[in-house]
């Protein structure tokens, strides 16, 4: 093993995939594991003590802070702090975009090949961010969509919308006419560059505007 191995901190609340992941790391020439936790206030302390290079962290971590919270707390802190990757099974854009406005390097799905996880991790090391063009896309998307500025209103239109109500039954549910809906609705459409209800639907939900 080098000795200038890239230290890395490893948060997964299952223990299966957690021994995995150390197992995985262990047998890398240029990575060395020096700490394991099961939840996110345990990774927040570890990563102040152990001070690692880089943190693998879950994005649900049960209760308490989660991978992104995690992110955050530890990004915040002074001195070298480490490069965080998520990884995880959720492919959802509202998470990738609050992964990286945390701070976190890079995003991975757990079916990402050994050596895509080992190379990221290396790549993270060196300060480079770990986002493939079509997941920088998708932020980038989201993150337009998050700052399109809809009104509170616009966004409860869209909610009910999201309900399957009709313009009819969202005019009822609001006390307004079916008109004053559909002005709503082209103002949505406007601004999140969409033509149809299922389009905005889908792209305020992806970026989280929306459950």
């Amino acid at each position: 093993m080098s000795h200038c191995a890239i230290t890395v901190l490893v948060v997964d609340d299952h223990p299966v995939v957690r021994a995995g992941l150390v197992a995985l790391l262990s047998v890398q020439p240029t990575l060395r594991v020096v700490g394991e936790a099961a939840d996110g206030a345990s990774a927040i302390t570890a990563a102040g003590q152990l001070r690692p290079d880089v943190i693998l962290s879950d994005l649900r971590l049960g209760e308490g802070p989660d991978g992104v919270e995690v992110t955050r707390a530890v990004r915040a802190g002074t001195g070298l702090v480490p490069a965080v990757l998520i990884l995880t099974t959720y492919d959802h854009d509202a998470d990738l975009v609050r992964a990286v406005e945390a701070g976190a390097a890079g995003y991975l799905l757990k079916d990402a090949a050994p050596t895509v996880i080992v190379a990221a991790i290396e790549a993270a090391a060196r300060g480079e961010s770990v986002l493939g063009p079509e997941l920088t896309e998708r932020v980038v998307a989201s993150m337009r969509i998050r700052r399109a500025d809809l009104s509170a209103r616009e966004l409860e239109v869209l909610r009910l919308v999201a309900h399957g109500l009709s313009n009819r039954d969202v005019a009822r549910h609001l006390v307004v006419s079916e008109a004053t809906v559909k002005t709503h609705l082209n103002h949505v459409f406007a601004k999140l560059h969409v033509e149809s209800r299922t389009a905005a639907v889908a792209s305020a939900r992806g970026a989280g505007l929306i459950d």
